[in-house]
């Protein structure tokens, strides 16, 4: 794939991902911080508001506040641009792990953000569940994050199948 198209490529999922997650959560505030709990679908949708001080299911919540804001801003923030650096420098990625990078960056960016306008806190806002078996409360930002992950290791396994023997 040709630089340009790399660059327009990752540029388009990182515009497109980081504003939709961002514009959902400014309406997840205005419309669920103050409110009970939304049930859709008999309960298997539950739409909550929350702010996560600490990374994936609130881990770290409890570090002290200085420590959270050097792992989830500073240490995240340079991640985030090595990440970018890599798929902006990189030309052996196939289109799918291209793309499952730049969804796993813009989820990173998009919950980034937040750290950096919330005084350290995520908006989260989604659990899905059925019966007694519940998710975590997530956002758009996590689901970028996991597709991301999912695209790289299945475009990779494909890749390495693929090869001779």
């Amino acid at each position: 794939m040709k630089k340009y198209l790399q660059l327009f490529l990752v540029l388009l999922v990182l515009l497109c991902c980081v504003g939709c997650d961002q514009a959902v959560k400014a309406i997840a505030k205005g419309a669920l911080a103050s409110a009970p709990p939304l049930l859709l679908l008999n309960g298997a949708v539950r739409l909550q508001y929350a702010e996560n001080p600490g990374a994936f299911l609130s881990l770290g919540e409890s570090l002290p506040a200085g420590v959270r804001f050097l792992l989830g801003v500073v240490l995240v923030g340079a991640t985030q641009l090595a990440l970018l650096a890599f798929l902006l420098r990189t030309r052996t990625l196939s289109t799918w792990q291209r793309v499952g990078f730049s969804l796993f960056l813009a989820g990173g960016l998009g919950n980034w953000i937040d750290r950096l306008l919330n005084e350290g806190r995520v908006i989260d806002f989604v659990s899905l569940g059925v019966g007694g078996l519940h998710t975590g409360i997530f956002n758009v930002a996590d689901v970028a994050i996991t597709t991301g992950i999912l695209m790289v290791l299945v475009a990779g396994r494909q890749r390495i199948a693929t090869l001779p023997s």
